[in-house]
């Protein structure tokens, strides 16, 4: 019978059939191990290969009409092995992201094939071969293990599926979030983190699914497109000049003016633009914080519908978030580009606050950093380096510093712009505080490559790092010696050799007695700038005793070169104190007295004896045990020569007893100022046109009026005078003589007459303007403010009740409640004591209302409240009441203050509401305001004037049944202490209150 056609295939010799499959097996192995992806699971299969390679090697020696009978199954095997090299093939020749994106589906192509292959192994083992026992058991033991191993997506292919999803739900469009998913993606792969070489794989990836779109179904193609949508948001794939293009593209479309918020970026319970808002199943939107908040309160119901709320009804607006986003974006990219020109103008306080904001902006993200470059605010703010002003070029280097610190091209940008190192360099001479700022940056630049010769080439540098590198700032230390160990161009040793001889060839010069070596580093000295710590080293090592001997020498020139050089070490307050104990204070004034000195000298010299007055004040000062001016006559002679020089030395000199009424033994100098009529010359120089020499005047005038002597300062203060401490007050651009002014005023005599002159001259109301805080830097602002609140207190006495209601009517009774509350210790004692003095005139003001008939009383109720204080109409305004001013609270509050006399006077004030008739209501009012704890407190003040008006003040409270029973057992224990170690008077009153706790009797012997 003719055998089927269809059958033909089983014809085949059984050696060609195995020999086929083995052939496939080996090349399906050799594209395995070649594969850069799913490395791990092609390693798997390919084991499992190698195992069935070896069992068809075996079946090859059966009978072929066995083998025959399995060709369905071998052809099943073929196919299942065909899907797997194809697999490894693509693997090795198509784009590495788009495999890496796939990875999930190839590990179902291994799972499925895997699952298959192993099938039809067992198809084999249950026909009846001709083969051995141990053969069939290895194909059951195969496919056993085939079925029970599992493939996975490796650790980093798991971390970029996850990005990817978490991207893609939450449409973040941080480009560091998509820098950080473009780094892992070319981590998994393999291929180097390199902008070229990830623009052109990205570039490949998009290619390749262009030209596969066909064929797709429509989800995977919307899913890859919004995976190139998330990877294109990199600017690893961008140049530098593609995205300066984009950014001023796109900053050109936004016009200058921001937007102001749509009504639905704000939530309606904040009333705030939203961060982050969620939508309720009935449509209405929050910001997630604010209705979480609600919600963990216990409100249930939605706040604007009312209806039935869950936090699981909360859904992101995404939306909704990133039109807000976009919103912000397009006002930071307006703002950046508005502040460059007010950075650029000449008001100082305009450019601070720019500055300000710029680093702000800076801060907040890397995103609006790289807008503030594109900008080119690198130059704009590199010049500020040049400013006079040290705030402006500290918020310069905070600036530089936030632009460069994790940015190659930041760094490289700041570093390239011509003399920008040498401008940073120039800073790390300075103060400390702008010193450390300018290391800081130094080594965020040093870490580029790029920028290291540079900072190697800035003449001076690297010797200015050694001395930091030895400076006992540690901070400091540490960034010079990270900084040095970055210039990679320096040899360890050139370091430690410059650590351990820096300085010395200037310091063997100077102590080397050849007085032309003398006198060449001398120079050298006054015409380099040294930073402070060279200065304190070269003064430490024995700089001092050769100058001095240029300063004693007959030659003047050698005298000037000498004064040049001390005046160049001085500005070190160490370095101050020590010329103080060698003597050189007592060759500097000789010099200064002499008159065949030129006036640049002169200015030199006296400059110098500034800084040694100023190191006085410096810690360690009280080692120094030798004055500058010892005599009388010394004083009186060095004060002369203000009315006999140029403004500079009269500057140099004001400042000399400035710092000299500043030290320890200030007290005597004021006195002796006082006698040898100072203040007359300083009103003199309060009416110079010279700003600087008046502002110095004012100062000093300041330091005598504050302990001075009432007689001195009448008979010198005049009418002309207070108009031009007024005037001074009102037009002066100098915060410090703004404030000493204020000063002057505050101790001026508390004489009717002056005081009628000062309001003449408009002083209240200037005094008012500052009080209020007005025109004024922050920095300055808490001494203006307390030094115009006790200027006020000389016109709120309750001996001039014009005055009185001149003040209280500018609404200035509020202002000092207000500054109980904010003001620091000093204002907090002038505010208490001018409300004090306001309410011992409540009682006379309070105006009692008028009689009426009796009957007309019955049937008409009074239309206002009589005062409980006072008992009658009272207001602010009228009768200056406490009560109607709010004023207890805070008073009360005053007294927890650790400074003894903001707590008197607070406790001055208070005390007023309970005098005489008073005491009932006012203890009550005292109580609702929590005075009567601290009042007790009081009674364990270290001060005893405090301890003794407390205690007098509870023996009237006391009084009180009520107050007695509620605070008498919180006071026993103070009371009982005072009546054991107090002074007698205090002892007896104690005593006293105790009686009226009924803890003593009153025929105590302490009465």
């Amino acid at each position: 019978m003719p055998e089927d056609p269809s059958n033909d295939v089983f014809l085949v010799p059984a050696s060609e059939v195995v020999t086929e499959i083995t052939r496939l097996v080996f090349e399906t192995i050799e594209a395995t191990n070649s594969v850069v992806v799913q490395k791990e699971n092609f390693s798997k299969f390919s084991k499992f290969l190698e195992k069935i390679a070896l069992v068809l090697k075996e079946l090859s020696k059966s009978e072929t009409s066995e083998i025959n009978n399995l060709s369905p199954a071998f052809e099943d095997l073929k196919l299942e092995i065909e899907v797997i090299k194809q697999l490894a093939l693509d693997c090795r020749n198509r784009n590495k992201i788009y495999l890496l994106l796939n990875c999930r589906r190839i590990v179902k192509y291994f799972e499925s094939s895997t699952r298959d292959i192993s099938r039809t192994l067992l198809l084999i083992t249950s026909e009846h071969l001709n083969v051995l026992p141990e053969i069939t058991d290895q194909l059951k033991d195969l496919c056993k293990n085939m079925l029970d191993t599992e493939y996975e997506v490796s650790k980093e292919e798991e971390e970029v599926s996850e990005k990817i999803e978490s991207g893609i739900q939450e449409r973040n469009i941080d480009r560091s979030y998509a820098n950080d998913l473009l780094i892992c993606i070319a981590r998994a792969v393999g291929i180097a983190n390199e902008q070229s070489v990830l623009k052109r794989e990205f570039g490949n990836f998009k290619a390749e699914i262009a030209s596969s779109e066909q064929g797709k179904n429509l989800t995977e193609t919307l899913r890859m497109e919004e995976i190139i949508l998330l990877l294109g948001k990199a600017d690893l794939l961008t140049t530098a000049e593609e995205k300066q293009t984009n950014y001023l593209t796109k900053r050109n479309s936004l016009g200058r003016q921001p937007l102001e918020p749509l009504q639905s970026f704000y939530c309606p319970i904040t009333g705030d633009v939203m961060e982050d808002p969620v939508e309720t199943s009935s449509g209405q939107i929050f910001e997630r914080i604010a209705i979480e908040k609600w919600l963990a309160d216990g409100n249930k119901l939605c706040p604007l519908t009312k209806k039935h709320l869950k936090k699981s009804d909360l859904r992101s607006n995404k939306t909704l978030r990133q039109s807000i986003e976009e919103w912000k974006n397009r006002n930071i990219m307006i703002t950046i580009a508005s502040l460059k020109l007010k950075i650029q103008t000449n008001n100082e306080e305009e450019v601070l606050q720019s500055l300000q904001k710029l680093l702000e902006l800076c801060v907040r993200s890397e995103l609006q950093r790289e807008w503030i470059v594109m900008e080119n605010y690198v130059p704009v703010t590199i010049d500020l380096l040049r400013a006079n002003n040290t705030e402006i070029r500290k918020y310069a280097l905070m600036i530089l510093y936030a632009l460069a610190k994790d940015s190659e091209e930041g760094k490289e940008r700041i570093g390239t712009v011509d003399n920008a190192i040498g401008l940073v360099v120039r800073s790390l001479a300075r103060k400390p505080e702008e010193s450390i700022l300018a290391l800081q940056l130094l080594l965020e630049l040093s870490r580029s490559s790029i920028v290291q010769n540079l900072i190697g080439n800035v003449q001076g540098c690297i010797l200015l790092l050694v001395t930091f590198m030895n400076s006992e700032d540690s901070v400091a230390a540490k960034y010079a010696r990270e900084i040095l160990e970055s210039l990679s161009f320096l040899d360890q040793n050139v370091i430690e050799m410059a650590r351990l001889n820096y300085g010395a060839p200037l310091l063997q010069h100077l102590c080397s007695g050849t007085e032309s070596k003398l006198i060449i580093m001398a120079k050298t000295l006054s015409d380099i700038q040294l930073s402070d710590q060279i200065k304190l080293h070269l003064t430490e090592k024995g700089a001092l005793k050769p100058l001095l001997e240029l300063l004693s020498h007959s030659n003047t020139e050698m005298k000037i070169i000498a004064v040049k050089a001390l005046q160049s070490l001085s500005t070190v307050p160490k370095n101050g104190q020590l010329m103080i104990k060698e003597g050189v204070s007592d060759l500097l004034f000789e010099l200064l007295f002499c008159h065949t000195l030129t006036t640049e000298i002169r200015e030199n010299v006296a400059a110098t004896i500034m800084q040694l007055a100023i190191s006085k004040n410096s810690e360690g000062s009280e080692d120094v045990q030798v004055s500058l001016l010892e005599s009388h006559d010394d004083i009186f002679k060095l004060f002369s020569l203000i009315s006999l020089t140029g403004s500079n030395v009269q500057q140099s000199i004001l400042r000399i007893f400035q710092a000299m009424c500043q030290s320890p033994a200030g007290s005597d100098i004021r006195t002796k100022l006082r006698q040898i009529s100072a203040i007359k010359v300083l009103v003199y120089l309060c009416e110079l046109d010279d700003r600087d020499v008046r502002a110095d005047a004012v100062k000093l005038f300041y330091l005598l009026a504050k302990d001075g002597n009432d007689d001195i300062l009448l008979e010198h203060v005049n009418n002309t005078c207070i108009g031009n401490l007024v005037r001074i007050i009102r037009t002066s651009d100098n915060e410090e003589e703004i404030a000493a002014a204020l000063g002057i005023i505050s101790h001026l005599p508390q004489d009717f007459s002056m005081s009628q002159h000062l309001l003449d001259a408009g002083a209240l109301d200037v005094i008012l303007d500052r009080l209020r805080g007005r025109n004024a830097h922050a920095s300055l602002r808490n001494e203006i403010v307390e030094n115009a609140a006790g200027a006020l207190c000389r016109f709120t006495v309750p001996t001039n009740p014009e005055i009185q209601t001149q003040v209280a009517e500018t609404g200035i009774i509020p202002l000092l409640v207000s500054l109980l509350a904010s003001g620091s210790c000093l204002t907090k004692k002038s505010a208490a004591t001018s409300l004090k003095q306001f309410s011992e005139s409540s009682q006379k003001l309070s105006k009692l209302p008028a009689r009426k008939n009796w009957m007309l009383s019955c049937c008409i109720a009074s239309p206002t409240q009589n005062c409980p204080v006072h008992l009658g109409f009272c207001s602010v305004e009228s009768s200056f009441c406490l009560l109607e001013a709010n004023a207890l609270r805070p008073l009360a509050e005053v007294l927890y203050e650790p400074d003894p006399a903001a707590a008197e006077a607070s406790l001055d004030a208070i005390l007023t509401i309970i005098e005489g008739e008073q005491l009932q209501n006012g203890s009550k009012l005292l109580a609702e305001a929590n005075a009567i704890a601290p009042i007790i407190k009081l009674l364990s003040s270290s001060s005893i004037i405090l301890q003794e008006k407390a205690l007098k003040a509870l023996e009237r409270l006391f009084r009180m049944i009520e107050l007695k029973l509620k605070y008498g057992t919180s006071a026993q224990m103070s009371l009982v202490e005072i009546t054991q170690k107090g002074r007698s008077d205090m002892k007896s009153l104690a005593a006293k209150v105790l009686s009226h706790l009924n803890v003593l009797p009153q025929q105590s012997s302490f009465f």
